[in-house]
């Protein structure tokens, strides 16, 4: 066999490994930095949904703060009627 083809062969056999071992460790790469976006969408995903539930909670609690206050102002007319009738 010829010097100069061995050569070639060595040199194929070396690029092809090179290239691979890029290709690989590319991929592990990719792959480990879309595993850390899906976390972090993740997070994200969660977070919203906290505050969504949050926002509903706040609402019910606006509500009945509204409904309070109406009763009180209501007991608060009702025992002025009272007072006034009865004080006068």
């Amino acid at each position: 066999m010829n010097g100069t083809v061995l050569v070639a062969l060595i040199s194929l056999a070396g690029t092809l490994c090179g290239s691979l071992g890029g290709i690989l460790a590319a991929n592990r790469l990719t792959n480990y930095r879309i595993e850390q976006l899906e976390q972090k969408v993740e997070k994200h995903n969660n977070l919203v949904e906290r505050t969504f539930r949050l926002e509903e909670q706040q609402q019910l609690t606006d509500e009945r703060i509204r409904v309070a206050n109406h009763r009180i102002n209501d007991l608060e007319r009702k025992g002025e009627q009272r007072w006034n009738t009865t004080g006068a």
